[in-house]
């Protein structure tokens, strides 16, 4: 019995001898053996001649195997270092250029005084301190500050002054420049008044006066502030010798602070938009940490820009991370300061 049948077809396509299977299943009834066998012959049109026939293929035969016999590259990332070893030498070892705001002082001291005891609290703690500023030949932070700047500042700084004499004339400047640390100073004797309890009378006596417009700038600052600790108080370091009078230590939000009152006629948003103040902030916490008047320490700064038109005033916090890398830029300044004096 013949249970499959294979029916064989030979085709042939040019250039190629193809073999097609097929398995036909048939039923199981006795039949004769029969076989099918079909072949077809087509021939295609001969092909132009190559150049590349006329190669003399047998001089080429050796690169021609060299090249066909490997599937894949020999090459090995090790292989590839050691021939450009081998060729160019090993690698030049050198280390990566140091940004100017990673460079480390040379007379590097702490921001925290590790060595300094802190007193317990005493009863009339809740009483701002007030030291004064000592005279003596030590410069201030401002001072060195000012006489620090980079080219750039001072740049800019005289494209300004230039600018607002051109438009005010240089006595109209003069009564400007009066007028701005005029106003800074009635603004922080109101705040020391308000710190000190003294708020009603101030206000009332303040509404139409210069300073009413600072006052209600800062009035949403003025709500997160707690145990003011200190009130325009001396501070000097006594390892670095240099001293600052700073406008306010107190809590803010629950973190120690100092805190610096700046009024600006501009914006200032962003912490970059104050320059030079966040070092300033920073060379008081270290110098209140050194200072042997102060029984406690600062980590964390503040500073805060107010407007004379009312407009909320921007809070600027600067954390412990934040304050110790403008402390490093400070004491740059510093060596900067003493190198030149």
């Amino acid at each position: 019995l013949v249970r499959m049948q294979f029916l064989q077809i030979l085709s042939r396509k040019p250039g190629s001898l193809e073999m097609l299977f097929f398995q036909i299943p048939f039923c199981q009834k006795q039949f004769p053996y029969t076989c099918l066998s079909t072949s077809a012959c087509v021939y295609s049109k001969k092909k132009k001649g190559s150049s590349y026939e006329q190669v003399d293929q047998e001089k080429y035969k050796n690169l021609v195997h060299s090249v066909t016999s490997y599937k894949t590259s020999a090459q090995t990332p090790e292989t590839i270092l050691e021939e450009d070893n081998w060729l160019y030498g090993p690698p030049a070892k050198h280390s990566p250029p140091i940004k100017a705001g990673t460079k480390t002082p040379k007379n590097w001291v702490p921001l925290i005084n590790p060595s300094k005891r802190i007193l317990p609290v005493s009863s009339d703690s809740n009483v701002p301190m007030k030291i004064g500023l000592q005279r003596t030949k030590m410069p201030s932070v401002t001072r060195i500050l000012q006489q620090t700047l980079s080219p750039q500042q001072v740049f800019y700084l005289e494209r300004w002054k230039q600018k607002m004499i051109e438009e005010l004339g240089k006595e109209g400047f003069e009564e400007y420049t009066k007028n701005v640390f005029l106003q800074g100073e009635l603004f922080h004797s109101a705040l020391e008044s308000i710190f000190l309890s003294e708020e009603t009378a101030v206000r009332d006596q303040g509404e139409d006066d210069i300073v009413a417009g600072y006052l209600s700038s800062v009035e949403h600052v003025l709500e997160d502030i707690s145990e003011v600790k200190a009130l325009e108080s001396g501070v000097h370091h006594e390892t670095l010798q240099y001293l600052g009078l700073v406008d306010c230590v107190a809590k803010y939000r629950g973190q120690l602070c100092v805190i610096d009152w700046k009024t600006s006629e501009k914006p200032k948003p962003f912490l970059h938009n104050t320059y030079d103040n966040p070092l300033q902030v920073a060379a008081y916490i270290g110098a209140i940490n050194h200072d042997a008047n102060y029984d406690f320490q600062v980590r964390c700064g503040l500073i805060v820009v107010a407007y004379k038109n009312g407009s909320p005033a921007h809070p600027h916090f600067m954390d412990p991370d934040l304050c110790s890398q403008y402390w490093n830029k400070w004491l740059l300044r510093l060596e900067e300061y003493m190198d030149k004096n």
